[in-house]
């Protein structure tokens, strides 16, 4: 049984996120599951530090998209989810051209609060950094 509220498809998400940080990093959006969003975004000069690597806040960039996507439509219509915490343990290095694969679960999807996992992978399997998002559920305020 899925746990979105809210409903979306990759293809809609892209064409809103062009000239955003997600459009201009290169975020995309692969798959929708039942109770996960995935997600995968390259690695060139526009991810990396001075030593080639991706730097720690970009992987937050792709670890916060996934999680608050995944955070909107598991809101019921009227609401809307706003960040309130994001942590990172940046665990292995992730060389430019490669990709980062993200994968995003709940941990706790409450009435006021949510909490998302969000774990990223090299191509080779490797988990290089895990996040956690936490998320405040606010009612959505309609434009005057």
């Amino acid at each position: 049984m899925s746990i979105w509220r809210q409903h979306t498809t990759p293809d809609e998400i892209h064409a809103r996120a062009e000239g955003t940080i997600n459009g201009l990093l290169g975020v995309r959006i692969t798959e929708i599951g039942t109770d996960f969003v995935r997600g995968e975004m390259p690695v060139d000069e526009r991810h990396v530090q001075p030593f080639g690597i991706i730097h720690g806040g970009v992987s937050v960039v792709l670890a916060e998209t996934l999680g608050s996507l995944a955070s909107m439509m598991a809101c019921e219509p009227g609401f809307m989810a706003v960040g309130l915490e994001i942590n990172a343990n940046h665990l292995r290095p992730l060389a430019k051209g490669g990709r980062a694969f993200g994968l995003c679960r709940p941990v706790r999807i409450g009435r006021s609060v949510h909490v998302w996992n969000i774990e990223l992978r090299r191509e080779d399997g490797e988990l290089f950094c895990v996040s956690r998002l936490t998320t405040a559920i606010i009612e959505r305020k309609t434009p005057a």
